[in-house]
């Protein structure tokens, strides 16, 4: 009877292991998978940041900001004269609302690049606005900011 416990237990131990090995490799494999979905989304992030010169993810769109953040970010690019930029609403699709927090590492919507460069969301555009570092990196990207040609009217 001894024998046929201990063969019994054995015989548990080792179906165990192999189940347990099963296990780790499923979840191995979730784990890798996971890790190829995020470098194809961070790839095609880099892509739409980088695709035009002024990108912004925001809740709404230009036309219809669905927040009071987003808005601001629209009405400060419209008083620089920047109309044409891409926009991404992020209401439409969790994913690239995630992604794009996750890309940037940055918690808040909306988000600005320029150039495919992360600036800052609503709070730093602002403050960029405000102080005239908005306007030179505009030139830099070959925007005329409207606050320049404003400034020599007013004259």
């Amino acid at each position: 009877m001894n024998y046929l416990m201990q063969s019994t237990v054995r015989c548990l131990r080792q179906r165990w292991s192999v189940y347990a090995l099963r296990e780790v490799d499923v979840q191995l494999a979730s784990l890798a998978f996971s890790a190829r979905l995020m470098c194809s989304a961070a790839k095609d992030l880099g892509d739409l940041v980088e695709k035009d010169k002024v990108v912004v993810f925001m809740k709404g769109t230009p036309a219809q900001p669905m927040c009071g953040f987003s808005n601001a970010v629209v009405q400060i690019l419209r008083m620089h004269g920047v109309n044409e930029y891409a926009a991404y609403n992020v209401l439409d699709d969790q994913d690239l609302r995630q992604g794009v927090k996750d890309y940037s590492n940055w918690p808040t919507i909306p988000q600005i690049f320029l150039n495919g460069e992360f600036v800052g969301g609503c709070d730093i555009l602002l403050q960029m606005h405000q102080n005239g570092d908005l306007v030179e990196e505009l030139q830099k990207l070959g925007i005329r900011s409207a606050l320049l040609d404003a400034e020599k009217e007013s004259k």
